[in-house]
């Protein structure tokens, strides 16, 4: 039986690294979780975060994925050393990824950074992102209301400019030449995050870097898809499974089309 890449997230957000996954890696199987029906991560405590994240990784073991990918800024920022001592497997987050997308797109040296308020709380972009360039300048503000407007599928609805200028309006003028969607459902909003922004403002995600990271790894490790048979995905998510196969449709619809996925929802 292939092995697959395990992602998960809070919610619908994971989708966007999945995108990429599957784009440059189509031979690879994916088994995603989004954990939907206690999305958002963003207000929740630390331990609660990590205990959620835990419990979706116990979960995920019994398919004996061949790495794990924390799709969720959040669930990266307080819980990606605790699953890396509870597996064996690689486990990748998508903070480092996203910073180094940034560095190498600054000409400036001032960087922007969205994301919830956990993420934005835990400074762990700050971090990743002055560990590498030490003389960096970092613009950071939480926006709570952005991801829970994706969960419910109102991504393409009238209201998003109005919401998402709202949430970025201390942002508006800084002299960033790049910001970091520190949330990976904010790609959803992209458009509008970009018109707020201007055209100036490089949006950076960090789907792509993280994408390409585990590429490296599992060739390093000599563990990539070498069958060439067209993968079976699976989907678990753990609310409106209805909801969730919508958003995941619609924003796969290009993948999905040409490997069968499998819609489940689990025992959690």
């Amino acid at each position: 039986m292939q092995q697959a890449i395990a992602i998960l997230d809070s919610g619908v957000g994971g989708l966007t690294v999945v995108k990429e996954v599957m784009r440059q890696l189509p031979q690879e199987k994916i088994i995603y979780f989004g954990d939907t029906a206690r999305s958002p991560y963003g207000p929740r405590s630390a331990d609660e975060v990590r205990a959620f994240t835990s419990q979706i990784v116990d979960y995920l073991i019994q398919f004996n994925p061949k790495m794990i990918v924390i799709a969720c800024n959040t669930a990266t920022a307080v819980a990606i050393e605790d699953i890396r001592a509870k597996v064996t497997i690689p486990v990748l987050g998508v903070i480092s990824p996203g910073a180094r997308a940034a560095i190498k797109s600054t000409r400036n040296g001032v960087v922007g950074v969205i994301g919830t308020d956990g993420t934005i709380r835990s400074h762990a972009y700050d971090q990743a992102l002055t560990s590498i360039s030490p003389g960096i300048q970092v613009f950071s503000e939480a926006c709570p209301l952005l991801a829970p407007f994706v969960e419910k599928g109102l991504f393409d609805a009238e209201e998003v400019d109005a919401i998402v200028e709202k949430s970025l309006r201390s942002l508006v003028g800084k002299p960033m030449d790049c910001l970091i969607l520190g949330c990976t459902h904010y790609p959803f909003l992209s458009h509008a995050i970009s018109r707020v922004m201007g055209p100036e403002v490089t949006l950076i995600s960090s789907a792509d870097e993280t994408a390409r990271e585990a590429s490296t790894i599992l060739y390093h490790r000599g563990d990539l898809a070498k069958n060439g048979q067209i993968p079976v995905h699976q989907f678990f998510c753990s609310g409106d499974p209805e909801l969730f196969k919508r958003i995941a449709q619609t924003w796969l619809k290009d993948q999905i089309s040409i490997a069968p996925v499998v819609w489940q929802v689990p025992n959690i």
